[in-house]
């Protein structure tokens, strides 16, 4: 499978174990690194009322060709040709996939039976990724089978980023990868089954399953639960893992609604050592943190901007963005604010919620997410302060509250990109230009491109 030999290995990811008194502190570091740009062509737009925004893709470093110079550019044509051609696979799994010996390997005629030849009705789901079947095994385990398409624009890269991510780690809040299937061009990866789907589904989505009550309570655990999960991924491993999509469609229920953060196509690996990595930006817009969607410039506080968006929708029981209100309602994020800044925080919370509302709980969780989305990176919580604010075991009023940057939409994104890179442009000519005003030395250019590469739904 040279479509496989041909693409960057991450690191094994193992779990963390301090020092005897040292703290996980999720603190971002002094240094920066910038790696290589991989699995960038990608975003899922949420159902329902939810903005259905167009994924995004552009490089703020794009003249640095920083794969090629790094030795990790993309699978060569011959590679692609050979994958697309569906050539057999030859050799053990474990010498396709280095670095991934443990993972179970499925055949394509065993996971075709269980899924009754991947059968339309035994569909749940589809994304950019390709379609996601429920299947039974012959030992009878329910699973979720995601199949990458032929025709996806996503490929290789993010199936071998989401094998290796999710394959080395396990939480109560993850999914469980079962395993995979790489036969020919049929790649395959093969994960637990969720009984009662997503957020953007039940909760949020406009198909709301009746028989899902969420109450406060359930909405405590599911806030608590996602961010333990990330707490997990962000300390509890190396390197650290951000997962640069958290939304609503990717967590994921159980039959007792514990949630499961799924989806991690988009993740990168972020050593200890660098404070952020640069990179193509993907994901939703709306989730996405401004200074990761305007300069490219990953983090775990860019998953906590987006956890806060989330925590948010789930006290309030909206989406991010509605475009059938008001434009001054349409955001949800600036509607918070607002109704904070007023004094009426307490506005905000779902109207449906019955008798167990605890209403300063709930503006509790909203001021949570209203920190997690300051303007200032830094000055965002880490997702461990975060799950004890939540659980009330750190006070949230200590904290200063300011307002949240937000980016409208794509023309509010494009025009912030090139104000940034004029800046930069400007900041960098400056630094570059002699003193002399009779100098006509070269001046070094630097561009931020901005691409819309496919809907994903």
């Amino acid at each position: 499978m040279a479509w496989l030999s041909s693409l960057p290995l991450a690191p094994r990811l193992r779990p963390f174990q301090p020092p005897p008194l040292a703290l996980a502190a999720a603190g971002v570091g002094r240094t920066a690194a910038s790696f290589p740009p991989a699995s960038w062509d990608r975003s899922i737009s949420a159902s329902g009322c939810c903005f259905a925004g167009a994924p995004v893709e552009w490089n703020p470093r794009r003249g640095r060709r920083l794969a090629e110079t790094a030795g990790f550019g993309a699978p060569s044509p011959a590679a692609v040709q050979r994958t697309s051609g569906g050539q057999q696979q030859t050799g053990p799994l474990n010498e396709d996939l280095p670095g991934v010996e443990n993972i179970t390997r499925f055949s394509y005629k065993e996971l075709d039976r269980a899924t009754a030849r991947f059968d339309q009705s035994n569909k749940i789901g589809e994304g950019g990724y390709g379609p996601v079947y429920k299947g039974t095994l012959r030992d009878g385990t329910a699973v979720a089978v995601k199949v990458l398409s032929l025709q996806s624009r996503q490929g290789a890269r993010e199936f071998l980023s989401e094998l290796i991510t999710i394959s080395d780690i396990s939480h109560e809040n993850l999914v469980k990868l079962y395993g995979c299937c790489v036969e020919g061009s049929h790649k395959i990866l093969v994960y637990n089954y969720l009984e009662n789907n997503s957020l953007a589904q039940t909760l949020l989505g406009s198909q709301q399953h009746s028989s899902i009550q969420f109450n406060w309570s359930t909405r405590v655990n599911i806030c608590i639960g996602v961010a333990q999960g990330l707490a997990y991924l962000h300390d509890g491993v190396r390197p650290h893992v951000v997962h640069r999509d958290i939304k609503a469609s990717n967590i994921l229920l159980d039959q007792d609604l514990t949630p499961k953060i799924s989806d991690f196509g988009l993740a990168k690996l972020l050593p200890s050592d660098v404070s952020h990595i640069s990179t193509r930006v993907a994901g939703t817009l709306g989730y996405l943190a401004p200074e990761y969607a305007i300069r490219g410039q990953v983090t775990r506080k860019s998953d906590v901007y987006s956890f806060g968006v989330l925590l948010i929708e789930i006290v309030s029981g909206r989406c991010n963005t509605d475009t059938k209100l008001p434009y001054e309602d349409q955001i949800l994020l600036e509607k918070t604010w607002a109704y904070y800044d007023q004094g009426q925080l307490d506005e905000i919370i779902d109207s449906s919620l019955g008798d167990d509302l605890d209403v300063d709980e709930a503006c509790r969780f909203l001021k949570v997410g209203l920190l997690c989305t300051k303007n200032v990176t830094k000055r965002r919580p880490d997702m461990s302060m975060v799950t004890r604010m939540l659980k009330g075991e750190e006070d949230v009023e200590s904290h200063e509250i300011t307002k949240p940057d937000v980016i409208r939409d794509f023309r509010d994104l494009k025009l912030r990109s090139k104000a940034t890179s004029s800046s930069l442009l400007t900041s960098i000519v400056a630094r570059s230009s002699p003193s002399s005003s009779s100098s006509t030395g070269n001046t070094t250019r630097t561009s931020i491109t901005f691409t819309a590469i496919s809907d994903r739904p």
